[in-house]
């Protein structure tokens, strides 16, 4: 039978990426109430100073993967890696971030331990009877959620999307054990071979860390008036983003999207202009601190999850809202 939770805590460039500690967050809450250990697996090239940060931020032991052979990410030698860990440790649980990494490493594994893996979730709890991991994701194009369990195989798998689970406070009086696996690569470990690594700059800032969020819907009529989303995100200092509907009509990039087939956000202020509030946006937004609402329905659902909601035209309203906050700033 296998034991404690294991977060495959992904690196890039040497750096734990934002997601693993969320997925730490996560795991320490399933593992106190299972009365198990929150274990991170961590994999890549002269690596083990990230591994104090990982105990600070939930974890009871860190394993160390550490060989030339993962400097960078290739699937080969990372699924090697992280199968033979599951291997040795037999944990009950195992996740992963739904990263571009993530989700090619996830599968991998899966196949080599013989068990199911549930792709994409948004939500993670221990049923109470069973003690089994309710994974639950958007299904059929995100008109319904799916909870599914692995009751006959373990360990239980999941790939969990960026920004939908809390981090954990930094604890610097954690202690944790720090251990190092080794793993024995040959030199042709891998079918294909990084010749050059080319970094690219990213333009697209990322909405998930955003701490004021100016979203827009159908609402908005045009893909022109997305200039009065962008005027008042200025105006505040705010990220644009927007539901799937501005962003299948091709109004603004699907990085912006928000809601269960988008992203999930977790701002300080989210104002949510001319969106209607259907179950797969607000999925996306609901745990913001405070959201605001501006709908010409009265009745839009948006309303019954807004702290306030605004009746009116957001095209009227938005730009003198700008105004506003241009004036209150220049005082």
């Amino acid at each position: 039978m296998g034991k404690n939770i294991y977060v495959f805590a992904e690196q890039r460039d040497g750096k734990v990426q934002r997601v693993a500690l969320e997925l730490l967050g996560k795991a320490r809450e399933l593992a106190d109430t299972l009365g198990q250990q929150v274990v991170a697996i961590l994999a890549g090239d002269n690596i083990s100073g990230e591994a104090k940060d990982l105990i600070k931020r939930g974890a009871d032991k860190v394993v160390i993967i550490d060989d030339p052979a993962l400097k960078e990410y290739l699937t080969e030698p990372y699924a090697k890696a992280v199968t033979a860990a599951i291997q040795k440790y037999e944990p009950e649980i195992v996740l992963f971030g739904a990263t571009s990494i993530g989700r090619d490493l996830a599968p991998r594994v899966s196949a080599r331990i013989h068990t199911g893996l549930t792709a994409d979730c948004t939500a993670l709890e221990i049923d109470p009877e069973t003690k089994l991991l309710q994974m639950t994701r958007p299904a059929f194009g995100g008109n319904i959620m799916a909870t599914i369990v692995c009751e006959k195989h373990r360990p239980q798998m999941a790939t969990v999307r960026p920004g939908v689970m809390e981090m954990m406070a930094a604890d610097d009086s954690r202690d944790g054990e720090i251990k190092l696996f080794v793993v024995p690569f040959g030199e042709n470990e891998a079918a294909v071979k990084i010749r050059e690594v080319v970094r690219e700059t990213k333009k697209t800032e990322d909405i998930t860390e955003a701490k004021m969020i100016v979203s827009g819907g159908r609402g908005m009529g045009c893909k022109d008036n997305l200039s009065h989303l962008k005027n008042l995100a200025e105006a505040l200092g705010a990220s644009v983003a927007a539901s799937r509907a501005v962003v299948d009509a091709g109004w603004i990039d699907k990085e912006r999207q928000v809601g269960q087939t988008g992203k999930t956000v977790r701002p300080d202020l989210y104002l949510a202009c001319g969106i209607s509030g259907a179950i797969q946006h607000v999925a996306g937004m609901e745990d913001a601190e405070f959201i605001i609402a501006l709908n010409t329905d009265a009745k839009a659902p948006i309303f019954k999850t807004a702290d306030l909601g605004i009746v009116g035209d957001a095209c009227e309203i938005l730009p003198k809202l700008t105004e506003k906050i241009k004036a209150y700033k220049a005082e």
